[in-house]
């Protein structure tokens, strides 16, 4: 089954990475043409994660739908990027794909991502 191959790729990701201390899956569900997984994550420098994602299949993969994943310091206070495709903001309908930088409002176009392209995104701004 595609779909609870995906979830195990991600799954193997997160207690595989280095950056990632300690993992807490939230919510996990594999329907046969779509899944969902959201997790928090707390990393080795302090820093708080949280991945979600809702994908489908299309063909032979998984495609990622919609996703939001917030990166936050320790005490999940101050925001340090946020990527997500859900219309909060009207006046970002030409970004269908955006990151928030520092501020909700300091926002920027974006390539969709899954969660295990984020964990490698986010492990090379960490070293």
């Amino acid at each position: 089954m595609i779909v609870q191959d995906y979830l195990t790729e991600i799954k193997a990701k997160l207690m595989t990475c280095s950056i990632i201390d300690q993992i807490c899956i939230l919510k996990e569900r594999a329907l046969s043409d779509q899944g969902y997984f959201r997790a928090r994550l707390n990393l080795t420098n302090g820093d708080f994660l949280e991945v979600a994602e809702f994908f489908k299949i299309k063909g032979d993969k998984c495609v990622t739908e919609t996703y939001r994943y917030q990166w936050m310091n320790s005490t999940q206070t101050q925001l340090r990027k946020r990527w997500d495709n859900v219309e909060h903001f009207p006046n970002l309908s030409n970004f269908p794909h955006h990151v928030h930088i520092v501020e909700e409002s300091n926002v920027y176009s974006s390539l969709c991502m899954n969660i295990v392209e984020i964990i490698d995104l986010i492990s090379q701004e960490i070293k």
